[in-house]
């Protein structure tokens, strides 16, 4: 399938992980693909995978406006122009119970996550031909998780934001979420190494979730195949969610 020749999407934090699976499941249908990352050498070597004649690296941070508006004009500049957007880029600097939560920590997970996926619509909202944004959340934020709970609470806004950008943008723009379980990365390697096993055995489908689980769902959403679809949130969850707590 060839659902995005001709199209370009930004992604952000996508220099590894599940930003740079789903770029490059973006780039085997046809887009060209701008991706962002705060480590300039992974952005580079990412890009190289891709293929630097359908990708381009602008590295910073994502909720620095500086980056965001140099990373957004180098996709209209470089490609022509900006038609999906994944706020893929997340942080948790934070491990513990609530009640011993930093609130500069808080402050910064909420901006990150959050607050950046806002002004990262927005932003592309301006170029004027943006056709989709998929926001990334995570199970996290639809139940209580022990020790990473205020990223619980900013995904579980993001889901809110998702919906309500939904409402606000429809029906030139379409924006939906996916909620993923645990998945294979660096970014979440305290949730399983060195017990992966045991933490597999939660999940019906028997294993965890690695980025291209992620990815194809991600274009799905993206793309016209999902025409119909906004203000939803996708859980990707081997199957968890359906079992009972107990």
């Amino acid at each position: 399938m060839q659902r995005f020749e001709g199209r370009t999407a930004l992604i952000t934090g996508a220099s590894r992980g599940i930003g740079l699976a789903i770029a490059r499941r973006l780039v085997s249908e046809g887009a060209s693909v701008v991706i962002t990352g705060r480590d300039e050498d992974a952005l580079e070597a990412a890009v190289a995978d891709l293929g630097k004649e359908r990708a381009s690296g602008v590295p910073g941070r994502v909720d620095d406006a500086e980056h965001r508006t140099a990373a957004i004009g180098h996709a209209a500049e470089r490609f022509g122009g900006l038609d999906h957007l994944v706020n893929n880029a997340g942080i948790n600097p934070a491990w513990g119970p609530l009640t011993e939560l930093d609130a500069n920590a808080a402050r910064k997970i909420f901006e990150v996550n959050v607050l950046a996926a806002l002004e990262w619509t927005r932003a592309s909202l301006a170029i004027g031909a943006l056709r989709s944004v998929v926001n990334m959340s995570s199970i996290a934020g639809t139940a209580a998780s022990d020790n990473i709970g205020f990223y619980g609470v900013s995904k579980a806004a993001l889901i809110n934001l998702t919906a309500q950008l939904a409402e606000e943008l429809a029906p030139a723009v379409r924006v939906n979420a996916l909620a993923p379980a645990v998945v294979k990365t660096r970014f979440s390697s305290a949730l399983y190494e060195g017990r992966e096993e045991g933490v597999a055995r939660a999940y019906p489908l028997a294993r965890l979730g690695v980025p291209d689980d992620v990815a194809g769902p991600a274009a799905f959403l993206l793309s016209d195949d999902a025409a119909w679809v906004t203000g939803q949130t996708l859980r990707i969850d081997g199957g968890a969610g359906i079992r009972p707590v107990g």
